[in-house]
């Protein structure tokens, strides 16, 4: 059964920043809890997770979810599920990659993730490249998104070299 309470995940907050905590140990590919999709926006805000091409929604404590280029865990959009992407550890951070979910972010940051494959600039998928995109699980919203840009760029071209 597939936990809808978060009763596994705490937030612990240091120097002013919060983090999503797992009270116990997950293994790869287990699900950890449901995506809370009860309020349902058409407009992002900071706090918001993007669940469709112009769906939002408030995901309570997976707020505190910070973002990594290398993540531990993956929201599944389509089945609205956080799974391990590794196995995880008890009092272990969970972290996300926020371009598998977010087109365009609300607000952009400088990432200091560390990680061997930091994209540097969190701004959402629309603003990096597909050799990036492809080592990374991404919702079939921004896989939809990014070929209809794709689609729309080779359009373009097409009309400049007629030109």
């Amino acid at each position: 059964m597939v936990s809808t309470t978060m009763e596994t995940l705490s937030i612990r907050t240091e120097n002013k920043f919060r983090t999503l905590i797992t009270k116990q140990v997950y293994k790869k590919g287990e699900v950890i809890c449901a995506i809370p999709s009860e309020n349902v926006l058409d407009k992002p805000n900071r706090y918001t997770v993007q669940i469709a091409k112009d769906k939002h929604t408030h995901v309570g404590k997976l707020a505190a979810l910070n973002h990594s280029c290398d993540p531990n865990v993956i929201l599944d959009t389509e089945r609205m599920l956080m799974i391990a992407r590794y196995d995880i550890e008890k009092g272990q951070e969970l972290s996300f990659f926020y371009p598998s979910t977010e087109w365009e972010m609300q607000a952009p940051f400088i990432c200091l993730c560390g990680a061997t494959n930091c994209i540097h600039v969190v701004a959402g998928a629309r603003f990096l490249p597909l050799s990036t995109l492809e080592m990374h699980y991404l919702s079939p919203h921004i896989r939809e998104m990014m070929i209809e840009l794709l689609n729309n760029t080779e359009l373009h071209l097409k009309k400049l070299q007629e030109a």
